[in-house]
């Protein structure tokens, strides 16, 4: 009989414990809000400071959308949920690599 094929451990356990891929919540433009409510929401459910938040509103009214938001796909998802409940346009997507 021939020898048993040896598992290759280190590789099993690398990819049982190697973190997930990020996601990332994105906020896109619409035509309905207005820039300081969009800046508000920011600031009020993230935290950002305005000059972050203002930051991040030109990016979602310049370029269409701005990334809020990378993590978890369970918080990423929570995080649309809650911009869709502030009236907002968001959805959730795996961070390019």
């Amino acid at each position: 009989m021939g020898a048993l094929a040896q598992p290759d451990i280190d590789r099993d356990v690398r990819e049982a414990v190697a973190p997930s891929l990020p996601w990332q919540t994105v906020v896109w433009n619409d035509p309905v809000n207005l820039m300081s409510y969009v800046t508000h929401v920011f600031r009020e459910y993230f935290g950002y400071t305005k000059p972050e938040a203002e930051r991040l509103m030109l990016a979602v009214h310049h370029d269409g959308h701005a990334v809020v938001a990378e993590g978890a796909r369970e918080q990423m998802e929570l995080h649309a949920q809650a911009m869709h409940d502030y009236g907002l346009w968001a959805t959730v997507r795996e961070a390019p690599q």
